[in-house]
């Protein structure tokens, strides 16, 4: 009897997971991502756990041998003792780039990219606390002319290794810049539709769940149809941002720059 013995990158099937927070279930408003361990601040990580661990269980069902969450909010809201089994996770400050890149471990060994709780650039009419990068200084980025947002930049550094970005959840604005960025094989799941960018109808959490756990399944079935989304090098950038007068706010300065980088390791910039 012949036996055909996969080889170990067809066995394995390894995720990685970038989160952020202003794009779960419930959160609707900067005072629940900026002021941290606030009342708020907590219970909209409590929030966004519900929503990562949808997500791991359908990716686990759906055949992944291997997931990986990377804490990606700035101030931390991944709650270590709530995380569903059969993820790691990775946070903490003061990390070494693996391979050049900014989101540590990621690398040509993961065959999805998947982002959760997600939101639109700076700028999007219709996103629920939209912003690229820093609300504060309403920072906007361009890659060869392209603007681009937080889930483009991410998945750009995803393509450079090859992998594909499977699955976007947040609201139905960051979903449409999904589908625009990844093409329609990328899975998206809307968990509540911007009214403004501190107002939302919130979708209920039992149904938000049950449309994560299933988005998840779905997107590891869609792994093959999926394309890495890759900006070709070398890359013209542009910045833009305020900056800021704290004593009059009003006379705050637009700054651009602008310049050329070798590759999408360096979008963060």
């Amino acid at each position: 009897m012949l036996f055909y013995m996969l080889s170990n990158a067809e066995a394995q099937k390894k995720i990685y997971i970038a989160t952020d927070l202003e794009g779960a279930s419930g959160v609707y408003k900067f005072a629940q991502s900026r002021e941290k361990d606030t009342p708020l601040n907590i219970k909209a990580c409590e929030y966004l756990m519900g929503d990562i661990n949808a997500v791991v269980r359908g990716l686990r069902d759906g055949g992944a041998t291997e997931i990986i969450v990377l804490d990606g909010h700035g101030s931390g809201t991944v709650i270590p003792d709530l995380l569903e089994k059969g993820a790691k996770h990775v946070t903490g400050s003061g990390m070494p780039r693996t391979n050049g890149s900014p989101l540590w471990g990621l690398d040509n060994s993961f065959v999805g990219f998947v982002q959760v709780g997600a939101h639109a650039m700076m700028g999007t009419p219709d996103g629920v606390l939209c912003h690229t990068q820093s609300s504060k200084t309403e920072n906007r980025y361009w890659y060869n002319d392209v603007e681009t947002g937080e889930i483009g930049q991410a998945a750009a550094i995803a393509g450079y290794f090859g992998v594909p970005n499977i699955m976007v959840t947040g609201d139905e604005a960051v979903c449409r810049e999904a589908k625009k960025f990844f093409g329609e094989n990328c899975v998206t799941v809307p968990v509540k539709q911007g009214i403004a960018r501190e107002a939302a109808v919130l979708y209920p959490f039992s149904e938000t769940r049950q449309a994560l756990y299933e988005g998840a399944k779905k997107a590891m079935a869609n792994i093959s149809k999926c394309k890495p989304y890759i900006i070709k090098g070398p890359i013209s950038v542009k910045k833009q941002y305020l900056e800021l007068n704290q004593e009059n706010p009003k006379q705050s300065k637009v700054i651009t720059k602008e310049g050329t980088i070798e590759n999408a390791l360096k979008v963060y910039f």
